[in-house]
């Protein structure tokens, strides 16, 4: 018997607890998901049946009622409107048999048909033949209801309530011998109102007709189904057989009128019992079907799916069970010749106090191993990675002193010689990247395992990341060519892109046939990695004409850069980016040494810095460095110092226009000011150009150029409209407002005022009073 604290034991709860608590969620669910949906199932069934039984009411009673009367109206076998035409009564019997017809044709549905003449005073019916003084005759309180109605009413038809009707009004009451009818009236003509009509057709419909079609398909429905119209009037009831029965469901049929929508249902509790009511609309008379179901009746049709539900969870636990207990024993079956192994290895079978729980035994065994195996990754990790490193360094610095033994080689993982040797350099891409810097080194580290790691039959890779945060690798091969160090090198491309950065660029070295000559090889690859910044279209330099560059004497023209601070310092900003893309062309197209393109690059920023520093321009940063070299040396290529230099250059170039042109507003405003205040005064571009510190000429530059005017013109327009101020609100004479406005003689103002406005002075203040001093303004 094994004991509860037994591995053997807690698998056996854990996935029984897993079964059982599984099979109760699935029961959960499947109940209150299946019993909701069944009894919204129902739910809607009866609205359906609810809605075809109200289509079915409208098709074959009401509309069909409706039809009659058109039928009538349009009949030419006989005179409908014969009373209203006063005509004889030789048609009488004709238009009585026609209704006769009519209603024997519809016997199914309806009672009779009635003919009234308002003016009159005179019935015809189908059963009561022809009636004069007819609401007052005899009888006359049973179609009393609908005939007051319609002389009254502004519309043209009408539906009357279910009411009793004897077989025969004449002798005998309301009672057993009666019929429950309701009536369809209609104007004559038929656009004419109650009021106005020359005829009211009367139709009498047997309430019966529609309680059958409830009853046919609504059959457990039909004794808590009524009929009401939009007052809430029982409309038909015949089938409730209690008297006073209908009042109960009083408050649930005003509820459905107060919602106004056409059809719906809604629970609702009646007589302290919880029905689901249900309601549907009739289009025709705008009566609404109200039917109440008990809600006991939804969950008894439900009993059965619960208790399918309760069977299909109880065969589910049953299984679960069983196929808990099998994988119980076979998944304590290899813990079981583990702990075996584990107490034969450690001489715990023969201990005086065994452990019970396995678990704790394989962990303990576990942990023992772990410490084994940490101490023996801490000496490996403390000697091997530096040791290689080391012994990587002296091979690309081809340090003779240093002569690589046998435990470098065995870090290095090279157990033979080969043939040939080549370096292979990668430019990672770190110096450049602030943003992934944190994540490069583990994303270098695995380009370095799976590079390692690669099984080459009769060669081997190996790679080192240097301190200038490149990537060297050494191809070690039997079978050198350049197809072979072609595939390589794309596949190295193709690697250190996925895991590094699109845009790490390769170079490769020469091959050589000692693996102590490799700094040879490495030299090579570093001096085609060099040409990488002003060539960033090569995914792999290895062109030789590129080391030709090396060696040349060529130097760009010094006219350019002389060009570069001139125009930069005139802001032209088209000509400082036609002299950036030159410079930059020169270096990707030319024989200049990488080092040379260097100098220039920076020393054209040393320019733009001094042009900048000597208008006091304060440059946005643009990569979180606090100067324009920096923003330089953080450049990956040259197209990208093009793009930069340009896009600085313009920033610069564009502010300073703006701060310029800030500043002549500025100035206008204030020279403005002046000539409003000072109208009276010395006006001249000397005396106001003093005043806002600007020579004569620049200030009537800037007016121009601002204001769209001249100086004279602007300061001559202030000073007339001053005058016509002075003239329409002060009694001063001429000279005075001449003097008012500045002008020192009084025939010159005259001679202004008038080229501007087209009158004198003494003309304009003479017309002021009778409002006729034509638009001077316009003509100006």
């Amino acid at each position: 018997m094994k004991k509860w604290s037994s591995a053997w034991a807690g698998l056996a709860i854990s996935y029984g607890s897993i079964v059982v608590t599984i099979v109760l969620l699935i029961c959960s669910f499947f109940y209150i998901y299946f019993s909701r949906s069944y009894n919204e199932e129902l739910r809607n069934k009866n609205q359906l049946i609810l809605e075809n039984t109200a289509r079915t009411i409208e098709g074959t009673v009401l509309q069909r009622v409706q039809q009659m009367y058109v039928d009538l109206s349009l009949d030419k076998s006989a005179n409908i409107r014969l009373f209203a035409d006063r005509s004889g009564l030789d048609q009488v019997v004709d238009l009585q048999e026609l209704l006769k017809a009519k209603v024997a044709g519809n016997a199914d549905i309806v009672q009779g048909i009635h003919l009234y003449y308002p003016e009159r005073n005179i019935m015809l019916s189908s059963l009561y033949g022809l009636r004069y003084n007819a609401d007052h005759s005899e009888g006359s309180a049973y179609y009393k209801d609908w005939l007051q109605k319609m002389r009254t009413n502004k519309q043209n038809s009408l539906w009357t309530p279910s009411r009793p009707i004897p077989k025969d009004i004449f002798t005998s009451h309301a009672g057993e011998s009666s019929n429950e009818l309701f009536t369809y009236a209609h104007s004559y003509p038929f656009r004419s109102t109650g009021e106005t009509s020359d005829v009211i057709i009367a139709i009498d419909v047997k309430e019966d007709a529609v309680n059958r079609i409830i009853e046919n398909m609504m059959p457990s429905e039909y004794q808590r189904t009524f009929i009401v119209n939009s007052a809430g009037s029982t409309v038909s009831n015949a089938q409730e057989q209690s008297p006073g029965q209908s009042n109960k469901y009083a408050t649930s049929l005003r509820k459905v009128l107060d919602l106004g929508s056409a059809k719906g249902s809604f629970d609702d509790t009646i007589g302290d019992a919880p029905y689901v009511v249900s309601y549907q609309t009739l289009p025709s008379t705008d009566w609404t079907i109200f039917s109440a179901t008990p809600s006991s009746f939804y969950y008894e049709q439900s009993i059965m799916i619960q208790k399918l539900i309760l069977g299909i969870c109880l065969i589910a636990l049953l299984i679960g069970l069983v196929l808990a207990a099998l994988l119980v024993r076979a998944n304590y079956s290899p813990i079981k010749r583990l702990v075996g192994r584990i107490k034969d290895l450690s001489g715990t079978g023969a201990a005086p106090n065994p452990i019970t729980n396995e678990y704790h035994l394989i962990d303990s065994a576990f942990i023992q191993l772990k410490d084994k195996v940490s101490n023996l990754e801490e000496t490996l990790l403390a000697n091997s990675p530096a040791i290689k490193h080391k012994a990587m360094l002296n091979l690309l610095q081809g340090n003779p002193e240093q002569k690589l033994g046998e435990e470098e080689l065995t870090a290095l993982g090279i157990t033979r010689q080969y043939a040939d040797y080549c370096c292979i350099l990668l430019n990672t891409g770190v110096f450049h990247m602030g943003k992934d810097s944190h994540s490069q080194p583990t994303a270098i580290s695995r380009v370095i395992h799976g590079l390692e790691s690669l099984s080459l039959q009769d060669s081997r890779l190996i790679a080192e990341e240097l301190p200038d945060q490149r990537l060297a690798v050494i191809l070690c091969t039997d079978v050198a060519s350049e197809a072979m160090l072609n595939t390589f090198a794309q596949l190295l491309l193709a690697e250190a892109r996925q895991q590094l950065q699109p845009d790490i660029q390769l170079s490769t070295g020469c091959w050589v046939n000692d693996l102590g000559d490799v700094h040879r090889s490495f030299n090579e690859a570093q001096a085609y990695m060099k040409y990488a910044y002003f060539l960033p279209e090569l995914n792999i330099l290895k062109d030789r004409a590129i080391l030709q560059r090396e060696h040349s004497q060529d130097e760009i023209p010094q006219a350019m850069f002389a060009k570069f601070r001139d125009k930069l310092q005139g802001r032209q900003m088209d000509e400082v980016i036609v002299t950036i893309e030159q410079v930059v062309e020169h270096m990707r197209e030319g024989q200049y040494p990488a080092d040379y393109c260097h100098f220039i690059l920076s020393n054209m920023v040393f320019i733009y810095s001094d042009v900048v520093k000597n208008v006091r321009y304060k440059h946005p940063l643009q990569f979180g460095h606090p100067d324009l070299y920096h923003e330089y040396t953080n450049l990956h290529d040259v197209l990208a110092y093009r793009n930069w230099l340009v896009e600085s250059v313009t920033a610069f170039i564009e502010e300073t226009e703006k701060r310029n042109s800030d500043r002549a507003v500025s100035t206008i405003e204030l020279a403005k000011q002046y000539i409003e205040t000072n109208l009276s005064e010395d006006l001249s571009l000397e005396a106001v150009g003093a005043k806002v510190f600007l020579s004569p000429k620049y200030l009537s530059k800037l007016f121009k150029e601002e204001m769209g005017v001249t100086y004279t013109d602007y300061v001559t327009s202030r000073r007339m409209e001053q005058a016509k101020v002075l003239m329409e609100n002060n009694n001063m004479t001429i000279d005075r407002i001449a003097s008012s406005v500045g002008y020192g003689t009084t025939a010159y103002f005259i001679k202004r005022f008038k080229d501007m406005y087209g009158c004198t002075p003494g003309h304009y203040v003479r017309n002021l009073s009778s409002a006729v001093m034509p638009e001077a303004g316009s003509r100006a």
